[in-house]
């Protein structure tokens, strides 16, 4: 759905001109995996990684690739990080966990 061309040159401006902006290079992650396009999902990931290594949702897309790749152990390890990060947040909104947020 949409202009993947567009979003991935705008995304590469945006990545370029504020290298720290995370929620760039997890986009350029979630586009580029969508497309198929493993190797450059995994190196957009990985900087948002770097940037936020306690994301829960940067883990999951990690899981993701390292899946879609054939590395099935390294998937379970950002999988389970996905999940331990989980539950330290539904530890800290006990509230949103039980409403299901």
């Amino acid at each position: 759905m949409g202009d993947h061309d567009a979003a991935l040159a705008k995304l590469a401006r945006a990545t370029t001109a504020a290298p720290a902006a995370f929620e760039a290079w997890h986009a350029l992650a979630e586009i580029n995996f969508s497309l198929r396009r493993f190797d450059a999902a995994l190196i957009a990931a990985d900087r948002a990684l770097a940037l936020r290594p306690d994301d829960l949702f940067i883990n999951t897309t990690l899981s993701r690739i390292w899946m879609e790749k054939g590395d099935k152990a390294t998937a379970e390890k950002y999988g389970a990080q996905a999940k331990i990060l989980s539950w330290k947040d539904q530890l800290k909104n006990p509230e949103a966990a039980k409403d299901g947020l």
